[in-house]
C-alpha cells in the first residue's frame, strides 16, 4: 500500500465545502493555468529574467538570448497577450518590462523556490 495515501476513504465535507467556498472561478483557473504555461518555456523564462533586471527593447533581447529578433518578438507578444510583460513606445524604440510587481513577485518567488 502507498505511504502517500490515506489508508481509510473519509470525507471532511465541512472541509471540501469549506474550501470549495473560496474556489476560483473556472475563467481565473484557466488563466492562471495559461500564465505559468507561458511560463514553461525556457526562452521565455530567460526573457523575463532579463526584464527583471532592467527593461529592453526587442533588439536588445534577442541579442542577449542569441535568438533572431522575430523569435524575440514572438516570445514577448505571447507574454504581452497573458499580461506578463507590458511595452512602451519612445520614438522608433519599442522597451519591454515585467508588467507589474505581481509579475516581479512571482518570478522571484518561483526563482527562489527552485534555488533552495
Amino acid at each position: 500500500m502507498e505511504r502517500d495515501t490515506c489508508r481509510t476513504h473519509f470525507v471532511d465535507a465541512a472541509k471540501v465545502e469549506s474550501v470549495a467556498k473560496r474556489m476560483e472561478r473556472d475563467d481565473v483557473v484557466r488563466s492562471l493555468a495559461e500564465t505559468f504555461r507561458a511560463l514553461g518555456d525556457p526562452s521565455r523564462v530567460r526573457i523575463l529574467m532579463a526584464l527583471s533586471v532592467e527593461e529592453l527593447c526587442v533588439c536588445d533581447l534577442a541579442n542577449l538570448l542569441g535568438i533572431s529578433i522575430s523569435a524575440a518578438s514572438h516570445q514577448l507578444r505571447i507574454l504581452r497577450g497573458l499580461k506578463v510583460v507590458k511595452y512602451r513606445r519612445n520614438g522608433k524604440m519599442v522597451y519591454y518590462s515585467l508588467d507589474d510587481e505581481h509579475i516581479e513577485n512571482l518570478f522571484t518567488e518561483g526563482l527562489r523556490h527552485v534555488k533552495e
